[in-house]
């Protein structure tokens, strides 16, 4: 296995992640707990679903239609018709004075969202690790350098 110094000049395997993951793979196959859609026992005679993700091909195609279906809407009234979309197929829908309670307004919605946009924007403003080149990714000597980028 291949090793690497570290910035701090610890030796470390230069592929550890993936090295990590193929422990864990390993282990899941040995447990038998890994491809288990493969034995047909579990399923007990029963016709087992086409597809693994019932999100995708239901709940999310049709909101995504929906969605489609009315593209003029602002945000908040896309997201306004998510909540009502999901409390109209919802098992056991709440009386009209518990809904107009739980329902988010527009103002709230337009809050959230603002929230949520500003703070996207500061995050993709500020400097993050792996934005700078670290001298030790590019030459490879036995010297210590004191100091890295970031």
């Amino acid at each position: 296995m291949e090793q690497t110094r570290d910035e701090n000049g610890k030796l470390r395997y230069t592929h550890e992640r993936l090295l990590k993951a193929n422990r864990s793979l390993l282990r899941l196959i040995q447990t038998k707990t890994l491809f288990t859609y493969l034995d047909k026992s579990i399923l007990n005679g029963v016709k087992g679903p086409a597809t693994n993700n019932r999100i995708e091909g239901g709940v999310n195609a049709q909101l995504r239609s929906m969605l489609r279906n009315h593209r003029g809407l602002s945000i908040e009234k896309r997201i306004k018709a998510v909540f009502w979309w999901c409390y109209m197929h919802s098992p056991k829908p709440l009386s009209s004075t518990e809904i107009l309670k739980v329902m988010p307004t527009n103002e709230s919605i337009s809050d959230i969202y603002n929230t949520m946009n500003e703070r996207g924007k500061l995050e993709g403003s500020i400097p993050t690790w792996g934005d700078a080149v670290v001298w030790g990714e590019l030459h490879k000597t036995d010297f210590d350098i004191s100091f890295y980028w970031d």
